[in-house]
């Protein structure tokens, strides 16, 4: 017997994720980024019920990735990672 390994992972997206209401979007502060042991910031999305969700690079979590997406008249949407080196003195705290 095979699984279906899509079906899984869109069931379990859809049973995180549907209904809720996103209250904040922000990047990753310096001390979040230092937690994590990455050198990019990323956009993290904060759920009505306290979930935080951001992209990785890969399953591992060994760093910030970049997300894509797809406006309403098919534009391109991006938020991008941002290095640490490029991060000035008064992103120390974050937004």
């Amino acid at each position: 017997m095979t699984r279906n390994i899509l079906k899984f992972w869109s069931e379990k997206a859809h049973k995180e994720l549907v209904g809720k209401k996103i209250v904040e979007a922000r990047y990753l502060s310096k001390e979040e980024m230092a937690q994590l042991d990455w050198t990019q910031s990323v956009l993290v999305l904060t759920l009505d019920d306290g979930t935080l969700l951001f992209p990785s690079m890969d399953d591992e979590g060994n760093n910030g990735g970049a997300m894509f997406g797809q406006g309403p008249k098919n534009e391109e949407v991006v938020f991008p990672v941002v290095r640490e080196y490029l991060m000035g003195p008064d992103d120390a705290e974050g937004p």
